[in-house]
């Protein structure tokens, strides 16, 4: 397995680390995933009432989603290659950069004075280059032991489930408090400072001395951020592409799920606005608790095979729950397997991942592993309506139990390695 030897952070410094030191730049790589998910957050909050007063219906809210999902999944694998070759700073500095100028877009179209509707699609273009969180999970891959890394990445929950809570706070309160463009200018003025902070503060690379340094082979042109056929053969590398696969179809029913969740929580749950708030609010909370707390200690105790094991396993009866459940009681006593199981899955894939590729490859591999999400949030909306109008609530739970069944089903198949060979 390659890409095991030592971190950045163990042995020699990577380049760039300066006089800040590996626990400061990691403290700092959490406080930036925290301001970034945050502000993220407070949009989503705010856009589906900036939509509704510019005039737009249901199905043209769902093409907004669609196109912000579908740019973040083509810019996923060529921004994580980026972050490979020009380092953590460039990085985050692009992401939040980005970032900025979609709020800037977002603020522009609550002016009555503007076409609001025509610059609420145009804020989605910077979608592409907004991936705070796989340039985090580099870092953070890079500066840490292998053994220690599923619980370094699963640190990240702590972030995540700050931003869900803090975000949807804000972005409900200040809106209230100072109008729809208040917590849109608030992020914007938060994403500036997360720019300048990287700039001045993240080390311009977090890899090792020869990582970035290494030639291309005789009579092999030196390899460009955008090559498609750079990115693809690391999926072919030995242990790559069953993981993925696992990665992607044992978590895409429950994403399915999590993007008909609003609806759900209006015509099956019966929910009120606020009733809804505070169920996602809760996600965070065990989210926080789960992947920041429980999963660290997990991976110190069972190796990542059984781990990953566990986790379709426990995807798969949580679907059975699921297909049960017939009011929000049910579903508020199924959330915390839920919760686990999708943590879980995540967390071991991703180090999995970043063990079987080289250090150099660390940010594009994380990349690969980001365009999970908006595949989901592309394909979800008019596939998870359909399922939704044809087949009710407990097909999303019957869909998760027979998909994660069969993943199970083929991973037990597979010899487990020992506890000792997951480091190599």
């Amino acid at each position: 397995m390659q890409g095991a030897g030592a971190p950045g952070g163990q042995g020699q410094a990577p380049s760039g680390m300066g006089a800040l030191g590996r626990p400061r730049v990691l403290l700092l790589t959490y406080l930036l995933t925290t301001l970034d998910l945050t502000c993220l957050f407070m949009q989503f909050s705010v856009l589906p009432y900036l939509s509704r007063r510019l005039g737009l219906d249901s199905v043209t809210f769902g093409y907004l989603q669609t196109a912000f999902g579908a740019l973040q999944l083509l810019g996923g694998p060529m921004f994580g290659r980026f972050a490979d070759q020009r380092g953590a700073r460039a990085a985050f500095a692009a992401s939040f950069l980005a970032a900025s100028a979609l709020y800037l877009l977002l603020a522009a179209a609550c002016s009555p004075a503007l076409p609001g509707a025509a610059l609420l699609f145009a804020s989605r273009l910077p979608a592409p280059l907004m991936h705070a969180l796989p340039a985090a999970q580099m870092v953070i891959a890079d500066l840490s032991a292998p053994e220690e890394r599923p619980a370094a990445l699963g640190r990240l929950g702590l972030c995540f489930g700050v931003g869900t809570i803090l975000g949807s706070l804000l972005g409900g309160t200040l809106s209230a408090a100072c109008g729809i463009q208040c917590p849109i200018l608030v992020a914007l003025v938060a994403n500036l400072l997360g720019a300048a902070l990287s700039v001045t503060c993240i080390p311009t690379s977090t890899k090792g001395p020869g990582a970035h340094g290494q030639a291309a082979p005789p009579g092999v042109p030196e390899a460009r951020v955008f090559d498609l056929k750079a990115i693809t053969r690391l999926l072919l590398r030995p242990g790559v592409l069953p993981v993925f696969l696992v990665k992607v179809v044992s978590g895409f029913p429950s994403g399915l799920f999590m993007v008909m969740f609003s609806i759900i929580c209006m015509d099956f749950f019966r929910l009120e606005a606020a009733q809804a708030g505070y169920l996602m609010s809760a996600f965070g909370v065990l989210l926080m608790v789960i992947q920041g707390l429980v999963i660290g200690r997990l991976s110190s105790r069972f190796s990542e095979a059984a781990l990953l094991r566990a986790s379709v396993l426990v995807l798969s009866v949580v679907g059975l729950a699921m297909a049960l459940m017939s009011n929000v009681f049910h579903f508020c006593l199924l959330m915390p397997g839920l919760v686990f199981g999708l943590c879980l899955l995540n967390v071991v894939t991703d180090s999995m991942l970043t063990k079987a590729v080289s250090a150099s490859d660390t940010g594009t591999m994380l990349g690969l592993c980001a365009a999970v999400q908006p595949l989901t949030r592309t394909l979800g909306p008019t596939l998870g309506g359909l399922l939704y109008r044809g087949f009710g609530v407990p097909v999303f739970g019957h869909v998760q139990f027979a998909v994660n069944l069969l993943v199970f089903l083929a991973l037990w198949r597979q010899p487990t390695p020992r506890k000792t060979d997951k480091v190599r």
